[in-house]
């Protein structure tokens, strides 16, 4: 069900400059759907991949990993070329020349060779394109993340903090090419979600809870969200928060610990929602809200999240070309974004058929 949320929100945010895009959880909080989609990736790789190494190695095991991370590979691939036919599509036929000056796509006219090359070695990630390569990169290292967390799951938790913490410092990254700079989402950073939700999956697979209930935590966390949403929904409270870490940042605390930055995902975006999923998976009216017809269409989508992302991220950019240049409104905003999800909901539903009527059974995609 989470994931088929995390899905929406990514859909509208990808999206910009509709009304509904004040309606997403970045609007409530310092993180957004890309670390919940993360986190919850972390969740379902341990579910999916962790019995297969319950006796060690073994190279079955590792290859069905691999299989994934190359399954994404190509969708990455193949949505990319899409997007690019989409921008000059808009712009040979539409008018919206603008497309080609956006979202990362200006190099591929620039350094037409360089780009050729940067984009299958996932070096040059269009705008709005960037969470699969750190999915595809955390997959390949998985089987040795799940061979160190079956025995030692506090050391491998404790590394991935250092891991964080010295990216975060010595702002190390992968590199782009041809552009300056490194990944947006940087797998340095970004790990440290992915294997706390890794560690959460290889639990419940063996049916116990890693992260286990404390009312103190859970209260603490409680109190930090309300305090969040406070600074983030009022604007006096927000510029005294804001004061106080610029404060701490002139007295000489790392900007991974005190600023909100993305790529490093510094503390304030980490530390929100790793309280929000706390929170969230304490609550038992959330499990029985999970289970009535109200959730079932989100999951669906999060069923199929592969092909459902895949779907809506090339949706999202059929959508940029149409809204450029225009003002949203809620009318024209409704349309387009309903329009683009009831198909990503129809995708899904039809994938559901196929699975149902060739009597097998489907995995979290």
């Amino acid at each position: 069900m989470f994931r088929g949320l995390a899905l929406v929100m990514i859909f509208v945010n990808h999206v910009p400059g509709t009304v509904y895009e004040r309606l997403t959880s970045r609007n409530f909080g310092f993180s957004d759907a890309a670390e919940a989609f993360v986190l919850m990736s972390g969740i379902a790789a341990g579910l999916a991949y962790s019995r297969g190494f319950a006796n060690g190695f073994n190279w079955p095991a590792v290859a069905k990993v691999w299989a994934r991370a190359r399954q994404l590979y190509l969708v990455q691939i193949v949505i990319t070329v899409m997007a690019l036919a989409v921008f000059a599509a808009a712009a040979l036929w539409f008018d919206r020349a603008e497309m080609l000056a956006k979202n990362n796509v200006a190099a591929l006219f620039e350094k037409p060779l360089s780009v050729i090359i940067g984009i299958p070695a996932m070096t040059h990630q269009l705008g709005y394109f960037n969470i699969l390569p750190l999915y595809i990169t955390l997959l390949l290292v998985t089987p040795a993340l799940i061979l160190l967390g079956a025995k030692k799951p506090w050391l491998l938790l404790g590394l991935s903090v250092l891991l964080w913490a010295v990216a975060g410092h010595f702002r190390l990254n992968f590199p782009n090419f041809p552009n300056p700079g490194g990944w947006f989402f940087n797998p340095f950073s970004w790990q440290i979600l992915f294997v706390t939700g890794l560690l959460a999956g290889m639990a419940m697979k063996q049916g116990r809870t890693f992260f286990t209930f404390n009312p103190t935590l859970f209260w603490a966390a409680v109190g930090y969200l309300v305090l969040v949403l406070i600074w983030a929904r009022t604007p006096p409270v927000g510029q005294i928060g804001w004061a106080a870490l610029n404060g701490l940042r002139d007295l000489g605390a790392p900007f991974y610990l005190v600023g909100f930055d993305k790529t490093f995902l510094s503390l304030p975006r980490l530390s929100h929602v790793l309280a929000l999923a706390y929170v969230l998976a304490s609550l038992a009216s959330v499990r029985a809200f999970a289970g009535t017809a109200y959730a079932q269409p989100l999951i669906l989508l999060g069923r199929y999240g592969l092909p459902v992302f895949a779907t809506g991220s090339v949706l999202s950019m059929v959508l940029q070309a149409v809204k450029s240049g225009t003002i949203g409104n809620p009318l024209s905003d409704g349309v387009l974004i309903a329009g683009g999800l009831a198909a990503q909901l129809a995708l899904a539903w039809c994938l559901f058929k196929t699975d149902e009527m060739r009597g097998g059974k489907k995995k979290a995609g």
